[in-house]
């Protein structure tokens, strides 16, 4: 009997009730040997990596506003304007434009994300590692050695600071705080890719101070802008230390924040296990938003990784997903990419699982910044293109000041209108009308009111940009601008208008409705080939393999082209993605496989899906699970063989499996409308749709079973029956209408709860 309780016992504890197992967790027996491969921790402000540097354990610390925000050296001269790059292509004199606007963010090592510093703890005295272990449920990594030796550390979900403790270890326990490689020889430069060395930047290394049991780092960066490490512990008993550290940071002429040690002084006033109590509080309703289950182990293990990395790197008060967001490369390099925010396509899918995987309150950490910087965006749109409205630079520094770059993508017209549809999507999934009023139609109307100003007519009387592109394609050539629309251009401003148009009769601005419809009006179809097949352009058919799949935005993430259009819009879906998989994936990235699993999913192409997805987890990812962009496997995949960590590709994985198991886009709600047809069995709890309805379902022995819908703030929707005959096994609030098409009409007040469980006739 005291053996079928422990059993039951743990069984319990590998399985929470929104089904994340230990199955999921990380488990090694050794510590990565590099900060890549390195467990992750985080809370959206700090993270931490924990692995191990030659013989010592070390944490990799960082902080998601530590920013060198240096103005991009030679970017503001009096060509930045968008009128001198179009008189530019024109002349066909493109090489001032590269030299101009493009090679500053090569030449210069900043503006750039910074990390932050790292501890180290000497384990030599303390044998070979013998476990590590990252538990995802609670976000805690524990270590052991096989001298006895064990750490238990975790950051703390809620508040600026990170614990440690470490038990059976000897009396002499000192931990080190290291700085970051400020000063030094430069010996890469000019390489955003691989990152030039941090004593490009120039600063004075500064002062690591110990103070009993309490050291404290400080340093200053470009401009007066200053951070702090500070670490402190105590001993518990003669074999137990406990710790704590924080991060604070101070900009110049900015509220003043509280330092990193009188955070950990605070802290230390508590302890290890009075902490991790409230900490795991935050991660058990973070796990209860949302589960699923699929017979693919693979697949299954990642969306939850993937779950946990959003949980670690998200919050709605803290700056936006970056690059790495808080696990800056810790090389003695500044990050890939120069761990900057990227809108051309890295952001997006960033955010993309947050909606139907029911986490919109850490979405509004994008929404956030993205109001939080409008002024300097307006300042953007009037000094580059002379207009009012929104604009937004492609690549930006954490106030969101441009960058520079490839201007097709790092000055585009129309990145503020794909920002546009992380309002649109907000407002649909959480139905808050407060948040449609004051952020969402403001923010689309000046994204419209802005490419209202800058379009123009074209011979045939249609409207379109002066010039236009598809970003990357071509890179940075004169060869990437069509004289009409890019089929990428022009699905973002159709999408615009009619968002505009959408939401301004939503809030009963009729006359801003009419209006937007008419200026929607006005723009041309998309651009086909004779085989209905998305171009790239007018006059350019897709014709190389290529990681940005720009082209493709109408079908997703835009949904202009719904496969439930019918025949015709079905063929360019299918048609489309069979050329792309046909030219092949020598340039694709890991996040091109996530892309593409979900535009397979929108073409109800399980398996296609599925295979993608399964591509992406098993070759392009490190053993941590950080997306690596290119081919790990070096097996054919991509000629990408590269390891720069971003992490878009793994959120688009996420939202990928989400999209095979629930859609909305279409304006009613489908069960599993994409898995493979050996998957038998499979379930999810509490996606959510569009409407904000939160949906579960059970799939067994090949046949859903049951469907429960609960209407968060009521409404109406439509549901595409999953399966032949039903009947209501509970029905609190719903009104139900079956319009005999194998759709039922679905009504609903507020907090009601529907129950449908299969017939089986």
């Amino acid at each position: 009997m005291n053996k079928l309780i422990a059993a039951l016992s743990l069984s319990l504890l590998a399985l929470n009730s929104a089904g994340q197992s230990s199955r999921h967790d990380l488990q090694f027996n050794h510590l990565a040997s590099r900060w890549d491969e390195a467990i992750p921790l985080g809370n959206g402000l700090l993270g931490a990596l924990i692995w191990q540097k030659e013989d010592h354990l070390r944490f990799s610390l960082d902080r998601a506003d530590l920013w060198d925000m240096r103005p991009m050296k030679g970017l503001h001269r009096k060509e930045f304007s968008y009128q001198w790059v179009i008189e530019q292509v024109h002349k066909k004199d493109y090489k001032p434009v590269q030299d101009y606007l493009d090679a500053p963010y090569d030449r210069e090592a900043a503006p750039s994300k910074i990390p932050g510093g790292a501890l180290e703890f000497d384990t030599r005295n303390w044998g070979a590692v013998q476990s590590v272990h990252l538990s995802l449920s609670n976000a805690v990594c524990e270590v052991t050695w096989v001298g006895g030796a064990r750490l238990k550390t975790f950051v703390d979900a809620a508040k600026p600071v990170g614990w440690f403790r470490f038990e059976n270890i000897n009396d002499h326990f000192v931990p080190q705080l290291l700085a970051p490689q400020y000063q030094g020889a430069v010996k890469n430069s000019g390489d955003p890719v691989g990152g030039d060395d941090l004593s490009r930047l120039g600063y004075k290394q500064g002062s690591i101070v110990q103070n009993g049991n309490s050291i404290t780092y400080r340093q200053e960066g470009w401009g007066g802008f200053t951070y702090e490490i500070n670490v402190r512990w105590k001993k518990i008993n003669k074999t137990t230390v406990e710790g704590v550290w924080s991060i604070s940071s101070q900009y110049p002429g900015k509220p003043v924040n509280e330092p990193a040690a009188k955070i950990t002084a605070k802290a230390a006033a508590s302890d290890f296990n009075r902490e991790l109590v409230a900490h795991n509080s935050w991660w058990q309703r973070f796990w209860k938003q949302s589960a699923i289950h699929v017979p693919d182990t693979l697949l299954e293990k990642q969306w939850y990784l993937e779950q946990y990395k959003f949980g670690a790197a998200a919050r709605k008060n803290a700056p936006p997903i970056s690059l790495q967001a808080v696990w800056t490369a810790d090389n003695g390099r500044i990050a890939p990419w120069k761990g900057d925010y990227h809108h051309d396509l890295n952001t997006q899918l960033s955010y993309w699982p947050s909606y139907s995987a029911n986490h919109l309150d850490e979405a509004m950490g994008y929404i956030n910044h993205l109001e939080a910087n409008k002024a300097n965006y307006q300042r953007y749109t009037k000094m580059y293109f002379g207009a009012g409205g929104i604009a937004v630079p492609g690549v930006t520094t954490l106030d969101g000041t441009e960058m520079g770059g490839w201007i097709q993508y790092s000055l585009s017209p129309t990145v503020s209108s794909w920002l546009a549809q992380h309002y649109y999507l907000q407002w649909r999934y959480s139905m808050d009308r407060k948040f449609l009023k004051e952020k969402a139609y403001p923010w689309i109307k000046g994204a419209a009111a802005f490419l209202e100003s800058i379009t123009v007519k074209d011979a045939n009387g249609h409207r379109k940009l002066p010039i236009s592109s598809s970003p990357e394609i071509n890179d940075n050539s004169l060869e990437a601008w069509f004289p009409q629309n890019s089929n990428y251009d022009l699905a973002l401003m159709k999408f615009t208008f009619s968002k505009a148009a959408e939401l301004a009769a939503e809030l009963g601005l009729n006359n801003e409705s009419t209006h937007w419809k008419k200026i929607l009006a006005a723009f041309d179809g998309f651009a086909l080939t004779s085989r209905n097949e998305l171009m790239f352009a007018p006059g350019m058919a897709y014709n190389q393999s290529h990681r940005h799949f720009s082209h493709m935005m109408a079908i997703h993430p835009l949904g202009l082209i719904k496969w439930e259009d019918g025949p015709q819009a079905q063929a360019i879906i299918s048609n489309t993605i069979h050329l792309a998989d046909s030219i092949g994936p020598d340039y694709w990235c890991g996040y091109s496989y996530a892309w593409m699993g979900n535009l397979k999913a929108r073409a109800k192409n399980g398996d296609g899906a599925a295979k993608d997805l399964q591509t992406f987890a098993r070759a392009f990812c490190s053993v941590n699970s950080f997306h690596l962009n290119g081919d790990q496997t070096k097996s054919g995949l991509s000629k990408f063989q590269y390891r720069p960590f971003t992490l878009e590709g793994n959120f688009a994985f996420a939202a990928g499996l989400q999209e095979m198991l629930l859609q909305s886009y279409a304006g009613f709600i489908e069960i599993m409308p994409a898995i493979p047809a050996a998957w038998n069995n499979v379930s999810f709890e509490k996606l959510r749709t569009e409407g904000a309805f939160l949906v579960s379902a059970k799939k067994e022995g090949n046949q859903v079973d049951e469907v429960k819908i609960v209407a968060e703030k009521g409404g109406k929707t439509r549901l595409k029956l999953p399966f032949k005959t039903f009947f209501a096994a509970s029905n609190k609030g719903f009104v139900i209408k079956n319009t005999g098409d194998g759709f039922l009409s679905l009504s609903a007040a507020p907090g009601a709860v529907l129950v449908l469980k299969n017939g089986y006739e």
